[in-house]
């Protein structure tokens, strides 16, 4: 059984960020602008990119498979502390 490692949540979103930026999927102002935790898995929030009736775009698609990405990569290694 492996260990997470305790991080507060704004060290998370500097790591997460940093990751987003350097993914080659990044879009110019896709960001974590929040993080919770539930049963384990880090749950990253941020802008969605939606249309002025609030519908999602391409942009959104692309947003949220990254917040995925951040929970799949960082959730294994930390906890909110």
């Amino acid at each position: 059984m492996s260990t997470k490692n305790p991080i507060s949540a704004d060290d998370l979103l500097l790591i997460a960020n940093q990751l987003i930026q350097d993914h080659e999927a990044y879009l110019e102002g896709m960001r974590a602008t929040a993080v919770e935790e539930r049963d384990g898995v880090l749950i990253f929030k941020g802008e969605y990119f939606l249309d002025e009736q609030g519908l999602p775009t391409e942009k959104t698609t692309a947003v949220f498979n990254m917040f995925k990405f951040l929970a799949h990569k960082l959730s294994p290694e930390f906890t909110i502390a």
